[in-house]
């Protein structure tokens, strides 16, 4: 069940999805957070420059290995603005974080970008359950989801503008 404290981490996931727009990337964010409720990580999309891997899901992943125990990596939750991409959630999986809150599904941005004619990922949109087990996933949260909907919008309606 998804509450106020869950709600203001995906705020800020909007927020940072909106900052990688604002330097020219795809509009992703995150925030990796204790159990004891500290943001630990944030971090958005770096991929802009040609390095498709530089997910902010999977930069926290890679943080959370070299910082956090095991036992405080399987309490931590990660927020993130979309869901994890397959290569995102096999990195959540392999280094054993706890619950995913997400804003918008993998589901809804495949409808987005066919909605907007954009070329469709050449990396399969899987949901977070088909790439690991055992994991809470909760999302995507409707209000937020659509905040998210728009910054995509954003970004392709740029991409093609300048084109």
């Amino acid at each position: 069940m998804i509450n106020d404290t869950d709600l203001k981490h995906l705020r800020r996931c909007v927020e940072l999805a909106k900052t990688a727009l604002e330097s020219g990337d795809e509009p992703f964010g995150s925030v990796l957070v204790s159990s004891a409720g500290e943001v630990l990580m944030e971090d958005h999309n770096h991929v802009a420059g040609g390095d498709h891997t530089r997910h902010p899901e999977f930069a926290l992943a890679r943080w959370a290995a070299n910082h956090m125990t095991p036992e405080q990596r399987s309490k931590a939750t990660v927020y993130t603005s979309g869901e994890h991409c397959p290569m995102c959630a096999a990195a959540h999986g392999w280094v054993g974080l706890g619950r995913i809150v997400y804003a918008s599904s993998s589901e809804q941005l495949a409808q987005w970008l066919k909605e907007l004619g954009a070329d469709a990922p050449r990396v399969r949109n899987l949901p977070i359950q088909d790439v690991i087990r055992d994991t809470v996933v909760e999302g995507p949260v409707p209000e937020l989801a659509e905040q998210v909907r728009q910054l995509h919008l954003q970004f392709h309606h740029k991409n093609n503008s300048s084109r």
